[in-house]
């Protein structure tokens, strides 16, 4: 019979609600600038690396601070860092607003992103505390994996809509409230944990974690950008190295800030490497199938964000199916069912062409982010209960930081792949009456096609042709690099998780937990 003394109430599924409102504005802050940004450089007028900085300094903050923050709230108690986080959030939601020129703004969304990295930790290891029995954890982990998702695919969306109506400040403003909500009902409703006994915070190991993890995804995002450099090589190399040193620390400290030796489990080095993986497919087709609605298919902005939704049932059935197939399935078989589903979704944009259909479009880039969405609450559930309970918030940050990592390198490899085919496609393609720079900009990105043909009698119809062709044939290749390392992922996985049954270590915490329970 279940031992019912470990089901949740009323207060523990009215905590979850609160509980992953901030996770869905964190992940609608990462491209909620996406419309913001012209009416930003219009009345702020920054400099263009301040505006790549306006763009990238909430993920550098986030990613950055993640494994610290996670660890620091293993130690302080995670619901207090919890609430200092959304405190910090609300107010430098306030100072972005109103915030008077470009370097206000870049040093609002740094502290945004670090009090980001309090917020995402914290909720994940809360979720632990709250819920003991495994089915409904689970449940819970679903639904937190979803609001994520659904930030993601909703920031646009949103930040397009307020931007039709309001300043580009409101797009900041919408935080406040949530983070006030928080804080009046985190205090009621959230369970407070922290250790009995606690060591003394790694001061040194937060500052080669930082620096590392900056430095390394830097350095992956300027490969991607610019290509080879000696900052973009000798960043990654710094970060790799100060990697290195944080790892041989953790190893040789008595109170680390997360265990290294938990890579030594198998199901907790499985989710990380499936996190990498997923997101990495995510970004890099994400990255192909805006430009195509954009730049082939001709579509504004936001009438491409509302396309999108168009998957967002889809989205959530898979979801929901994975968490209810995990009561009977093995982890292993569900998470390369998704990886496979994810290979299913690029099969089909390797036969877009620059004439396919929209529906062609949706449902490729709609079924990776179902494959993607079936392996999400598996990982997240397999790295708590590959964590001691007093390490959930820095192994949560963990799983945090390897979306970063993710994406960085679905931005670095399949952006990298794509545009040396498209490069290669119209290395001979002349420009009659065209200066050279423009030529240059036409040959680089389609983007750049598209803003020369405008000048072109006749809107330039032969160049546009054969620069989305280019482009085509770029995301084609580009979904077969990917269709190979998810394949060598799911072989990965299969390795690493054939002997881990349906009931794992979570089954084993629960049943610890009504032993302890009976014996009080």
């Amino acid at each position: 019979m279940p031992d019912t003394s470990l089901k949740a109430g009323s207060r523990e599924w009215i905590g979850l609600a609160v509980l992953v409102l901030p996770c869905l504005l964190i992940s609608m802050d990462i491209g909620v600038l996406f419309f913001a940004l012209p009416f930003i450089s219009a009345e702020l007028e920054p400099s263009g690396t301040q505006q790549l900085w306006i763009m990238d300094m909430y993920g550098f903050a986030l990613a950055g601070m993640l494994i610290t923050m996670g660890a620091l709230g293993d130690r302080i108690g995670r619901r207090r860092l919890l609430l200092l986080g959304a405190a910090a959030f609300g107010g430098a939601s306030v100072v972005a607003a109103y915030a008077p020129n470009a370097e206000m703004l870049i040093a609002a969304r740094g502290l945004l992103g670090l009090a980001g990295a309090t917020l995402m930790p914290s909720t994940l290891a809360l979720i632990r505390n709250m819920f003991r029995d495994e089915k409904e954890r689970k449940a819970a982990i679903g639904m937190w994996t979803g609001a994520l998702t659904s930030g993601a695919v909703l920031g646009p969306v949103i930040g397009g809509l307020l931007l039709n109506h309001f300043w580009w400040g409101s797009v900041f403003l919408i935080n406040g409230p949530i983070m006030v909500l928080l804080l009046v009902l985190g205090p009621i409703l959230l369970p407070e944990f922290r250790p009995p006994r606690v060591g003394r915070f790694d001061l040194l190991g937060a500052a080669l974690s930082l620096g590392g993890v900056l430095a390394a995804i830097y350095g992956i995002k300027k490969l991607a950008v610019d290509g080879y450099s000696t900052l973009a090589v000798g960043s990654l190399a710094v970060g790799l190295v100060l990697g290195a040193l944080f790892v041989l620390r953790q190893l040789g400290h008595a109170s680390p800030l997360i265990d290294v030796r938990l890579f030594r489990a198998p199901m907790f080095s499985a989710s990380v490497l499936v996190k990498i993986i997923a997101t990495f497919t995510l970004t890099g087709i994400s990255l192909f199938s805006n430009q195509y609605l954009q730049l082939v298919l001709g579509m504004r902005p936001l009438e491409a964000a509302l396309w999108s939704l168009s998957a967002f049932p889809a989205l959530m059935l898979a979801m929901v199916a994975s968490v209810a197939l995990s009561a009977k399935v093995p982890p292993a078989r569900i998470l390369i069912g998704g990886l496979v589903v994810i290979g299913v979704g690029l099969v089909v944009v390797t036969r877009i062409t620059a004439d396919s259909h929209l529906w062609l479009v949706l449902v490729g880039a709609g079924t990776v982010v179902s494959g993607v969405m079936i392996t999400g609450p598996i990982v997240a559930d397999l790295v708590l209960n590959s964590a001691p309970e007093e390490q959930a918030g820095a192994a949560s940050a963990i799983t945090e930081t390897s979306d970063e990592f993710g994406s960085a390198l679905g931005l670095a490899i399949l952006g990298s792949v794509g545009a040396a085919v498209y490069h290669q496609k119209m290395a001979d393609v002349t420009v009659a009456g065209a200066p050279g720079d423009a030529v240059h900009s036409a040959r680089s990105t389609l983007a750049g096609a598209d803003a020369v043909a405008a000048h072109l009698p006749g809107g330039g119809a032969d160049l546009l042709a054969t620069a989305r062709d280019a482009f085509v044939q770029g995301m084609n290749v580009a979904a077969i690099t990917g269709m190979g390392v998810v394949a060598a992922c799911a072989v990965g996985v299969g390795l690493l998780l054939r002997r881990v049954p349906v009931v794992s270590a979570a089954k084993r915490q629960q049943e610890g937990d009504a032993a302890a329970v009976a014996g009080k």
